[in-house]
């Protein structure tokens, strides 16, 4: 009997260590978030974008090799860089400026360079590239371990190339890595539009999509949901924060909406 009692009480102790050690594993990026040389505008958009639980849910690592997908202003730049500087490799895969309208906007601005030369301490081994239909390489074949885009699959479709940059994207990543997908749920009860001209994506649409592309769905993710969001907005999902497209008119309305409800979802290469 006492042999049992020791042996559950040993149980006991090892799911309370893996309970208390579990936190202490995404440490690294909570670190990055809590980073001083982060804008204050950014910070203020944790509370809506969770990026410790986003990038732990995807599996991202210390050591990992990782590309972001258009970087924008910067926001997980100033995550994943620092996050990754001693032991990983985080690529910034920015727009073409000779690509299409989304695709040039999307190029690397003045002020994100300022920012890569401010602070070399954490951003002197970032990796900026070019990604768009007239740059499909992203990262030498088979290098990454994942690539992550957020709130861009809209702009693909809209430009009518996302089954060429997805098919880019495979090539990119290891046999086995991931692909991160953030979007602006759209509404399961009307038809999608193919041009996403609303900037609103049905998750099972890009399901479908994305898996035609040579991936497996293996995971989804409730971290950025916001059900007051409806998805059936006057300047769609540009009407609300943190754009407000409509200016003043029910400004108030739209802030205390929010963000968008974002669908977030982990997918798997499958083959080579």
């Amino acid at each position: 009997m006492r042999k049992y009692i020791l042996m559950a009480a040993c149980a006991v102790a090892c799911l309370t260590h893996q309970a208390v050690a579990a936190p202490q594993s995404d440490s690294f990026l909570q670190h990055a978030v809590d980073a001083p040389t982060r804008t204050d505008k950014f910070k203020a958009r944790d509370a809506a974008r969770h990026p410790v639980q986003e990038l732990a849910f995807f599996g991202v690592r210390p050591r990992s090799t990782v590309v972001e997908i258009w970087p924008g202003g910067g926001y997980w730049t100033q995550i994943l860089a620092p996050a990754l500087y001693a032991h990983g490799t985080y690529y910034a895969a920015f727009g073409g400026p000779d690509g299409d309208k989304d695709e040039a906007h999307f190029a690397m601005s003045p002020a994100f360079r300022q920012m890569l030369d401010q602070h070399p301490e954490i951003y002197g081994r970032v990796k900026p590239t070019v990604f768009g239909a007239h740059h499909p390489e992203l990262a030498p074949p088979g290098s990454a371990d994942f690539v992550l885009t957020f709130r861009n699959l809209h702009n693909w479709m809209a430009a009518g190339d996302a089954p060429k940059l997805l098919a880019a994207i495979h090539r990119a990543l290891k046999p086995g890595g991931v692909l991160g997908i953030e979007e602006h749920r759209g509404n399961t009860r009307t038809p999608q539009d193919p041009q996403a001209e609303s900037g609103y994506v049905r998750q099972d649409y890009a399901t479908a999509l994305i898996e035609k592309a040579g991936f497996k769905l293996v995971g989804s993710s409730e971290v950025d949901a916001n059900p007051r969001d409806t998805a059936d907005w006057p300047k769609g999902v540009w009407t609300l924060p943190p754009v407000l497209a409509m200016g003043q008119v029910d400004r108030a309305k739209y802030q205390a909406i929010g963000e968008a409800d974002n669908f977030v979802l982990k997918f798997r290469k499958i083959g080579g």
